[in-house]
């Protein structure tokens, strides 16, 4: 459903020349100045990768339900800066997702707006699927990448997503936060009783 100005496949206001962007807890401090407006809202997925439901439903995973939707933020990139905002994001979020134009319902209950959501799929071989929690904390743990420590980014996701409302805090994040912040006190030689 597209929001009314908007072009079909576009997350284009062509009334205003606005851009609109779904993120989720990453993208707010890489965009800085670029930034126009954002707004809160949820959206139907599943986090941490974001997945369509279709997808979700043929994996097995360690938890027992996805949430009926994905809180997160759209970023309204001022006008000026949605070519080099796109360029930005392809380089970083293509290899591995794909460009899916998704409604954004804006938490206030405003009309939804059409925004751009990098989602993954399960057929590129990017795509790891799930894996056991525990595992999965012992790699965040041990992992850094351009960007920094892998536990920092996710501990970023885990604060950001507790943030944005009362019903937003992700139990899949927060439980892999939670197992990765045991397993850094018992590294570091403070085991909690």
């Amino acid at each position: 459903m597209s929001a009314p100005g908007s072009a079909p496949g576009s997350a284009t206001d062509e009334a205003t020349c606005a851009f609109w962007l779904f993120g989720y807890g990453s993208e707010s401090p890489r965009l800085g100045n670029r930034v126009r407006q954002k707004i809160l809202a949820d959206s139907p997925g599943r986090v941490v990768t974001l997945i369509e439901r279709s997808h979700w439903e043929t994996l097995t995973d360690h938890h027992d339900t996805a949430p009926d939707k994905v809180w997160g933020v759209a970023y309204r990139i001022v006008p000026e800066r949605v070519a080099e905002v796109k360029e930005y994001l392809d380089i970083r979020e293509v290899n591995g997702y794909s460009i899916h134009y998704t409604p954004f319902h804006p938490a206030d209950g405003s009309a939804p707006i059409k925004a751009l959501a990098y989602i993954g799929t399960p057929d590129n071989e990017q795509f790891v699927g799930p894996q056991d929690p525990q595992e999965l904390a012992h790699h965040i743990l041990e992992s850094r990448g351009p960007s920094g420590l892998n536990k920092d980014y996710l501990y970023g996701l885990d604060t950001a997503l507790s943030e944005l409302s009362p019903e937003s805090r992700d139990h899949h994040v927060s439980d892999l936060a939670d197992r990765v912040r045991a397993l850094e006190q018992m590294v570091n030689g403070h085991v909690s009783s």
